[in-house]
């Protein structure tokens, strides 16, 4: 017996593992081998990236989605089932993260602590968040105070948010034997009397909402479109037209709100959180009482180090994702 093709079904669902229905079934897929090769390849990442939706206000939900995917394997000779296959169930769990080039095909990404920098910065007396992978982490200390972490298999608590109290110091993140370190984290509270600090949250690579301060200055600039018609004011009752009545005529007018802010000082580790947030494809600022999203103008970044620059800080320039009119139609 040789394998001939395989019939595929991808289940994409919140809750437990397992418990996907018919009406979770978002894909089918049939693929045969090629004659030169033994195994069958599907890539189904991109599939999935479809179902796993970023809409934050400011809440720090849990988008990670359970995966099932279902397998029959067809021999060459008979067309059937193998019966020594027969059905085989895969299933994963999926976050919205993303591996770097050099870490080589499908990288294990981070299972307890879902940031890359050790370093966080909060305005002195502002609480923050810390996202952590349930699955790998037991137990989270804030300076002198433990938080117990469970994890009952629901997808929407896969991805949990620790809350920094305000002015915290230290974070150290512990196995789920609770005595493993993993790893610690700094929290710098920035004094700032002059410059109003906002905050940028984005998906980071591993999937997770990230919150960066933006501590300096901030500049804020508007970009107008419109087109223009030249239009007939002629009065023909009496061959006349008035000069309240320009030959020239707006339209289709509106414009787009750009801010550029500023980091204030940073060190050399949180190069990483800046770089994901340059890759990000979904970013909001809190601006203004409201949680709104924002796109990243700024295309390049030369990383900074102590070495080179002594001090690090990032200017970086965004623009609101909406019309200033409202065309939403």
């Amino acid at each position: 017996m040789a394998l001939k093709k395989i019939g595929l079904k991808l289940y994409v669902y919140n809750g437990i593992v397992g418990s996907y229905t018919s009406s979770d079934l978002k894909y089918q897929i049939e693929k045969d081998r090629i004659s030169s090769q033994d195994n069958i390849v599907v890539e189904i990442s991109q599939l999935i990236k479809d179902y796993i939706v970023n809409d934050f206000n400011n809440d720090y939900s849990c988008n990670a989605k359970w995966v099932s995917v279902v397998v029959d394997y067809y021999d060459e000779d008979t067309g059937a089932i193998y019966e020594s296959n027969g059905t085989q169930i895969f299933n994963y769990l999926s976050f919205d993260g993303y591996g770097h080039f050099e870490e080589e095909i499908n990288p294990q990404l981070s299972t307890n602590l879902l940031q890359t920098s050790d370093n966080i910065y909060l305005p002195e007396d502002v609480t923050g968040k810390l996202p952590i992978f349930a699955e790998g982490v037991g137990k989270v200390t804030i300076d002198s105070t433990d938080t117990q972490i469970t994890d009952n298999g629901n997808s929407n608590q896969k991805i949990q948010y620790i809350s920094i109290p305000a002015n915290s110091d230290t974070i150290t993140v512990y196995d789920t034997d609770d005595t493993t370190l993993l790893r610690t984290v700094k929290v710098n509270n920035i004094c700032e009397p002059k410059f109003t600090p906002y905050k940028v949250t984005f998906v980071n690579k591993l999937g997770a909402y990230q919150d960066i301060y933006f501590f300096k200055k901030t500049t804020e600039s508007f970009d107008v479109t419109d087109k223009t018609y030249k239009r007939n004011n002629i009065q023909t009752s009496t061959v006349t037209y008035s000069t309240n009545s320009g030959q020239r005529q707006r339209y289709n007018i509106n414009g787009k709100t750009k801010i550029t802010l500023n980091t204030g000082y940073v060190k050399e580790d949180f190069n990483s959180a800046l770089e994901e947030l340059f890759l990000s494809e979904n970013a909001w600022i809190r601006w203004e009482g409201k949680t709104l999203p924002v796109i990243i103008t700024s295309k390049n970044m030369t990383l900074k180090t102590v070495l080179n620059d002594k001090l690090i800080d990032y200017t970086i320039g965004f623009e609101f994702a909406f019309n200033k009119i409202n065309n939403v139609r």
